[in-house]
Formats: structure tokens, C-alpha cells, sequence
């Protein structure tokens, strides 16, 4: 219930560093920590607007979205506090809820029947066809290395040796990229942009408003903390850092909005064409990783 807690937080105050970091290296005063949070508590408070095209799965996708989300937050640990469910097998597990909360948010902006919306599906799936591949051989790296497939077993290896430093530098690296991916940030998208021929994941709920469009915004918070406190959850493990394991998530929490920060104020969107490419290149390393941890673990072994 502690790790729980400790994820829900991460997910209300991570995108407020973000913008605190935007804010500052634009020079300007910006919004506060809070300010997502007092836009969502709005949203909450207004009805919801549906179109006339729309049937009973545009409405009911929010809910399942967030569910979906919640659920996979439920399994990922916080130091030696367990996670509030867990099984052998539930990296693979926590894979399949993130998809399955793709696909329910490309099923909602199918239902609208808008073409913008379409082609905000087409690309989404496209990346997200693309990007899967590696995030399983990013979380099988990890259980390679430990020899477990649950979150609280890989929390619990102690690895030494400088490879294992890199190994670690390189998962929380790519688990920094894939959010930017998953969460359609710059360079891949811009949150902030409302061109539809250019949006991806905005796109997809442009015909959301109210209550509805403030749970997809939760669920997107979610997504964000469950990705993060995975990514640094099973890189301290297979790390010889000597450091509290709290002084290390805070660390790596606080360098993580800084460098997506960073990257949202000093570096353009990519274009269409060349996102494909990027997230190729992201499973490349992931394969890349893979090998090298596989390396690391026949040196160990013999």
C-alpha cells in the first residue's frame, strides 16, 4: 500500500516539475507545481459533451482507461515496499495493461468517427507497433539479469561489478524514452500543439471535454509514474551504487523531469517521418542492452 502511495504521488507531481523546468529555462515565471492539478479539479467539475456519432464505447473508455492504468501502477514496488499485487510473470503482465490502454483510447477516437481522430489512431498504432517490441526485450533484459519476471523478485537483486552501473544508466535511459514516446512528447509530439494534421495522442482526444477528458488526463499521469517508478525500481537493484535507495529514486525522479524538460525547450519536434526511425532506434538499444547484460551475466556466471 506504501509503494501505492508513493506512485500516486509521483504521478500528481511529475508533470509539474516538468513545467517548473519549461518555465525556467524559458526565462519566464510559468505556472505553479500545482497548476495541472487546479486544471484537472475544473475539468472534474464540468458535465461531459458527446457528439452524435458516438455510441456507449466513447463513453465508457475513459473509465477503463484509468482502471487499466491504476491496475498496472498496482504492481510496481518502491524500494523494500511491495507492490500491492504481484506474481511470477507480471513484467509481462504490466507490458499488456499499457497496451491494452492504448488500444482502449485508439478504440474511443475510432468510435467518433472523425478522420482527424483516424489518422491520430493510424499513428499511434503505428508507434506503438513499433516501440512494444522494445519494451519486452527491455523488461526481459531485467529478467535475464535477475532470473525473475515479477517487479518485487528483481527489487530484491543486489548485482555488483561497473557493468552492471551501465546496464543500469542504459535502462533508465530507455525507460526516459519511452515515456516521451508513450506520453507524446517532444521530439515524437508536442502536448502543447492543437494542429490536428500534425497532433498524435492529442488528436485521439480531441472530442473529449469535462469529467471525461480529466480522467484520460489522470490516466496520462498514471502512464508516466508507472513507467518511471518501473524504470528506476529495477535499475537500483542491478546497480553497485553505494546509496540509499530512496536518495536514488529521488535523484533519478528529479533528473528525469529535468532532462524531458530540457528536451521540450531546446529541441524541436521531429517530423513525421523521422519518428519511425527514432523508435527504431530505441528498440535497437534496447537489443543492444540485452546483449550486453547477457555478457555481463556469462562473466559472472563463469
Amino acid at each position: 500500500m506504501i509503494a501505492l502511495f508513493i506512485n500516486i504521488t509521483v504521478a500528481l507531481f511529475f508533470t509539474g516539475l516538468i513545467n517548473r523546468v519549461r518555465a525556467v529555462c524559458s526565462g519566464r515565471k510559468g505556472p505553479s507545481l500545482f497548476q495541472h492539478l487546479y486544471n484537472v479539479r475544473l475539468l472534474l467539475k464540468k458535465s461531459a459533451v458527446y457528439g452524435r456519432t458516438t455510441s456507449i464505447i466513447f463513453k465508457i473508455v475513459p473509465v477503463v482507461y484509468i482502471v487499466v492504468l491504476f491496475t498496472a501502477l498496482c504492481f510496481v514496488p518502491v524500494g523494500h515496499f511491495k507492490a500491492l499485487f504481484s506474481f511470477e510473470g507480471d513484467l509481462i503482465f504490466f507490458i499488456y495493461l499499457l497496451a491494452l490502454s492504448r488500444f482502449v483510447l485508439m478504440l474511443g477516437a475510432l468510435d467518433t468517427g472523425s478522420s482527424f481522430e483516424g489518422m491520430g489512431v493510424s499513428r499511434e498504432a503505428l508507434y506503438g507497433a513499433i516501440l512494444e517490441p522494445g519494451i519486452m526485450v527491455l523488461f526481459g533484459t531485467i529478467a535475464l539479469i535477475s532470473g525473475n519476471t515479477s517487479f518485487s523478485s528483481v527489487t530484491d537483486l543486489t548485482a555488483t561489478g561497473v557493468g552492471m552501473n551501465v546496464v543500469s544508466f542504459l535502462l533508465i535511459y530507455l525507460m526516459i524514452k519511452i515515456l516521451i514516446v508513450e506520453s507524446g512528447r517532444v521530439p515524437i509530439d508536442d502536448t502543447r500543439t492543437h494542429l490536428e494534421l500534425t497532433m498524435i495522442h492529442e488528436v485521439m482526444v480531441l472530442d473529449y471535454s469535462g469529467f471525461d477528458l480529466a480522467l484520460i488526463n489522470i490516466g496520462g499521469w498514471i502512464k508516466n509514474a508507472a513507467l518511471i517508478c518501473a524504470g528506476i525500481s529495477m535499475a537500483y537493484p542491478i546497480s553497485s551504487l553505494e546509496v540509499n535507495y530512496y536518495v536514488f529514486f529521488i535523484v533519478a525522479l528529479l533528473l528525469m523531469a529535468l532532462f524531458i524538460g530540457l528536451t521540450e525547450s531546446f529541441k524541436a519536434r521531429n517530423k513525421l517521418s523521422r519518428n519511425p526511425v527514432y523508435i527504431i532506434a530505441l528498440d535497437s538499444l534496447s537489443f543492444l542492452l540485452f546483449f550486453v547484460a547477457y555478457m555481463i551475466t556469462l562473466n559472472i556466471q563463469f
